[in-house]
């Protein structure tokens, strides 16, 4: 199980790159950004604080599955959803992103994203304002279909149609 759990069966691709400058105010879109270590995406409003605790914070990037924008859609009773309004960092295709969380805590699993090395550290559940984006029942459409929250090992440049692949990572001793 080991192995296996971090075999997937290609790579995935960055499909977008959004910024999230303060809380409440409008996402920006970017085709390449800076990853910095411990500290999240250059410009987004998670990279302006300094690092409490070495390695910094759970929640540095997000996340999202670009397959999972058509289910988020149906389940909310539209037609589309705009990956924007849903406010993740990275929009990723072709890799199953929920399968990247470990399965083996000595064994973490890490992202090759472009020139930068996240870590996924957990799920990224939806927040209340997906009623406002999705109306009614917004939240429970994003349930599951959120994607993940990572935090950035090796900081780097990402870039639109970067190729993201899944790593082994050994725990120091």
């Amino acid at each position: 199980m080991r192995n296996i759990a971090a075999r997937h069966p290609h790579a995935g691709r960055v499909e977008a790159i959004f910024l999230r400058p303060a809380r409440m105010q409008p996402i920006k879109s970017v085709t390449e950004i800076e990853a910095l270590a411990e500290r999240g995406l250059d410009g987004d409003r998670a990279s302006f604080a300094l690092p409490s605790r070495p390695g910094g914070g759970k929640r540095q990037v997000t996340l999202i599955q670009a397959e999972h924008l058509p289910v988020i859609a149906a389940l909310a009773g539209h037609a589309s959803v705009d990956a924007a309004d849903l406010r993740r960092n990275l929009v990723i295709s072709g890799l199953n992103l929920l399968a990247t969380r470990s399965l083996f805590k000595d064994r973490p699993l890490v992202l090759q994203v472009g020139a930068a090395v996240f870590e996924i550290t957990g799920s990224c559940d939806p927040c209340s304002r997906m009623e406002e984006v999705l109306g009614p029942g917004g939240f429970n459409a994003m349930r599951g279909h959120g994607g993940v929250t990572s935090r950035v090992l090796h900081g780097g440049r990402i870039r639109v149609g970067d190729e993201v692949r899944c790593v082994l990572q050994a725990r120091p001793s």
